[in-house]
């Protein structure tokens, strides 16, 4: 199984997914995570596209709205790729949109053959967690009906054995913002969740030799 779970994109060092991968290939770049922003969803996944070219990737939207009901198409689009590359958002919205379309079963079974690489940041990183409870104070849950026309799931994947909180303690977030990133740490603390934070420099990396 091969993760590369960051706080914001590469990271400070895209050389570590390129040995993680291999030779870059064709990626799914799934954004469903910004399924709630409306016309802005357009532009964040083309602010993603871009920075994966640049690394040699041929990367393509693959929407998980238009899979739901059809698994084994799912599964043809994602044995076509190399890299599923999964952007930040809402957890909430992402991890129900994962559910509706089956790509939670199906990533696991691929990951778990080694058949890609799953590389996500923010909420792409925090779905893989075993719950995603906590959360809720950075991510609006109450956008999930509307958006997916589904309850709330709140079990994460659970390919990490840990709590992942995101931007910890980075520059650039206001300070309300900041300061609820704090609060959803230490209340993993207290409550003795095991978690990792992560700064917008750093990433989690798993596989081929690679922890930590």
């Amino acid at each position: 199984m091969r993760l590369f779970l960051s706080s914001y994109r590469f990271g400070a060092d895209p050389g570590r997914l390129l040995e993680l991968v291999g030779e870059p290939g064709r990626a799914a770049v799934i954004a469903n995570a910004a399924d709630a922003w409306g016309s802005a969803r357009d532009s964040a996944v083309v602010s993603d596209l871009v920075p994966l070219r640049r690394l040699g990737f041929e990367p393509e939207e693959l929407d998980l709205r238009e899979f739901v009901g059809r698994p084994d198409a799912l599964r043809t689009a994602l044995s076509r790729v190399t890299l599923a590359w999964v952007r930040g958002g809402n957890t909430f919205v992402l991890r129900a949109q994962f559910a509706r379309s089956g790509a939670d079963a199906l990533l696991t079974e691929l990951l778990r053959a080694d058949a890609l690489v799953y590389a996500g940041y923010s909420a792409g990183a925090c779905v893989m967690s075993p719950s995603l409870r906590g959360l809720e104070l950075l991510d609006d849950p109450a956008e999930v009906e509307p958006t997916c026309g589904v309850p709330v799931v709140w079990d994460g994947l659970g390919l990490v054995d840990h709590a992942i909180v995101p931007h910890y303690r980075s520059p650039g977030y206001d300070p309300a913002e900041a300061a609820l990133i704090e609060e959803v740490a230490d209340n993993y603390r207290r409550s003795g969740t095991p978690l990792r934070t992560l700064t917008d420099d750093e990433a989690i990396v798993v596989g081929r030799g690679q922890v930590g």
